[in-house]
């Protein structure tokens, strides 16, 4: 059992339909039939969306996502029209609220990976593979691959687990043409963060896109989040050291709170994880800003 402890109602906002609470999401429609999205601070872990918030989250995501937009911009369109929440909109929408061109959407999770960690490592220690792609013996926990790889998966609902598949899988789900261009794709971005971020001094160990095909079917539009501490893996590059896992910009501290005896909650149990204790919410939110600011070279206000 997983999902929400406490699913929230979504606001009614005239001249909007709700259309889905996502894990962290709020999806709208409007008039004009564009879709609406708004970044919650909510946060999950283990499946499951805490009933704690984390202040500013959706902000940051929200703010971070548009600046490497811009970033990636020469690479392939994307399905922002604007940033302005519609008339009427909780005043707490500013800030971490899109108006998205309405896409159809491809059901397949664009992986790319850099670095070795998390389910591709466990895949690796069982068959040296990773979504069937051949690895060289003797990595470890955040060793850089030789290259990045695409590594996909399906999509999974809301307390369900993403399930990496082979590229085969993607081919035979959406054609050979719209899987190349995937990989294409999700390979470039990745590529054109990695770099940037290092610059920076933090390294992309890996990352995960969605895409989307615009009305005319041709064209491929990467759509949701990009490169936010949500959906990617980023560490600090000054302390990088293969064989264990690596500190990270992202939700870590409330992962090892979660697991540790202090929240007395059984991840493999039945019952839903605790509200997080302040000192946890203040040092998650601090590193989603320290992600944006060391990222973006501004102060986050």
């Amino acid at each position: 059992m997983s999902g929400f402890v406490e699913k929230p109602e979504a606001p009614e906002v005239p001249g909007l339909v709700h259309l889905h609470t996502g894990k962290v999401r709020d999806l709208y429609q409007n008039e004009a039939g564009d879709l609406v999205m708004v970044a919650s601070d909510r946060i999950s872990a283990y499946d499951w969306v805490l009933p704690t918030e984390i202040p500013d989250k959706g902000r940051v995501l929200t703010q971070l996502s548009l600046w490497w937009f811009d970033k990636i911009a020469d690479l392939l369109p994307n399905h922002v029209l604007g940033t302005e929440p519609p008339p009427g909109a909780p005043a707490e929408w500013q800030g971490r609220t899109l108006i998205c061109k309405s896409l159809r959407m491809v059901p397949v999770e664009c992986v790319a990976r850099g670095y070795l960690t998390g389910s591709g490592l466990a895949e690796y220690e069982e068959t040296r593979t990773v979504c069937g792609l051949a690895l060289p013996e003797g990595l470890s926990d955040g060793s850089e691959l030789p290259g990045p790889i695409f590594t996909p998966a399906t999509k999974a609902a809301v307390g369900e687990h993403d399930e990496n598949v082979a590229y085969e899988e993607v081919a035979r789900q959406v054609g050979a043409e719209t899987a190349a261009r995937l990989r294409q794709a999700t390979l470039a971005v990745y590529s054109r963060g990695r770099d940037i971020a290092r610059d920076r001094g933090i390294i992309l160990a890996d990352t995960k896109f969605e895409f989307g095909l615009d009305g005319d079917g041709e064209t491929l539009v990467i759509a949701d989040e990009v490169l936010t501490p949500d959906s990617s893996r980023f560490w600090p590059a000054d302390t990088w050291e293969p064989g264990h896992a690596q500190p990270s910009f992202d939700k870590q501290y409330v992962r090892d709170w979660l697991t540790s005896a202090e929240s007395g909650w059984d991840r493999r149990g039945e019952q839903p994880p605790p509200a997080l204790p302040q000192e946890v919410v203040d040092a998650t939110r601090a590193k989603y800003v320290e992600a944006y600011e060391r990222l973006t070279g501004t102060t986050w206000t």
